[in-house]
């Protein structure tokens, strides 16, 4: 069992990026033709990433090199954790981690428009993360562990069926995750809404791209957390998850590109709302039922 979850963990190290990277260059092409475009190869982000990486090495500052560094290792150590089958509330701590470690790479450049886009991004944690640690204790209270792998492996039905409040929270604040429209205040996924990258504009070369490809890692990691929704000890509810990943991915996509940019106020609004009401509903239903 140990080895299995040691080479599962190698494989996310691995095989992420491509994934991801994959998935990516199909939700390019898929925008592209809800817009009437013919759009770029499926192929296109990784000679994007590719391309990244072979321009000339600068940056702004030792400070933002090794806080781009920072990110990248704690969004890698936490998919490592979260595919290792350990501890899940571990994860969000260490995603919240690397959410910082981005935040003082931004700010450490002094921009103006760094400086814009990590006030927004600050707010986009704080709308994201009562949920994300709403999502890991209602795991607990429905499995009575954090520990991914116990999770799976001691459930004989999939947890959606306890947590379906914390699902549709859960895959709201996604749409912040991901960077998609209506809530990519602080950069976006797509150059669609900005001429300014936010965040991230003072990265560029290869800082970008250790950055994108954190992105890729993180990516992996909450379409992981939505596969944990459906997966339990039977083997075959691998193929559910699988399904349930791609639907959710698949509408993402559609509210990105049928929705226009809001005003941070609404953004924080409606997730505090979300989680409040789905997932708060949702609670006091499990502990009734558990109880």
């Amino acid at each position: 069992m140990a080895t299995t979850r040691i080479i599962i963990a190698v494989l996310y190290v691995l095989l992420a990026p491509f994934v991801i990277g994959l998935l990516d260059g199909f939700d390019r092409k898929i925008s592209a033709r809800m817009q009437g475009r013919r759009g770029p190869s499926v192929l296109q982000p990784f000679f994007d990433i590719k391309k990244l990486f072979e321009k000339e090495f600068l940056t702004a500052n030792k400070q933002q090199l090794f806080m781009i560094y920072s990110y990248v290792f704690f969004i890698v150590l936490s998919g490592v954790i979260f595919f290792a089958g350990f501890d899940l509330l571990l994860v969000v701590f260490s995603l919240s981690t690397a959410a910082m470690f981005l935040i003082l790479a931004a700010t450490s450049t002094h921009s103006p428009f760094s400086s814009q886009g990590t006030h927004r991004e600050l707010v986009q944690i704080m709308s994201c993360e009562p949920m994300e640690l709403l999502v890991a204790v209602g795991f607990y209270l429905a499995t009575k562990t954090f520990n991914v792998n116990e999770i799976v492996m001691n459930s004989t039905y999939s947890n959606i069926i306890y947590l379906p409040g914390f699902f549709v929270g859960f895959v709201f604040i996604l749409t912040i995750k991901f960077r998609k429209s209506p809530f990519d205040i602080s950069t976006s996924h797509h150059a669609h809404q900005e001429v300014i990258k936010g965040v991230t504009s003072e990265m560029v070369g290869k800082e970008y791209g250790m950055v994108t490809l954190a992105e890729w890692y993180e990516n992996a990691i909450l379409l992981g957390i939505v596969g944990l929704f459906f997966l339990n000890s039977n083997p075959l509810s691998v193929i559910g998850a699988i399904v349930a990943i791609l639907v959710v991915w698949f509408l993402e996509i559609l509210i990105d590109n049928t929705s226009a940019r809001v005003k941070w106020q609404l953004m924080l609004k409606l997730a505090w709302g979300v989680t409040i009401v789905a997932a708060g509903m949702n609670l006091f239903l499990l502990e009734i039922i558990m109880g």
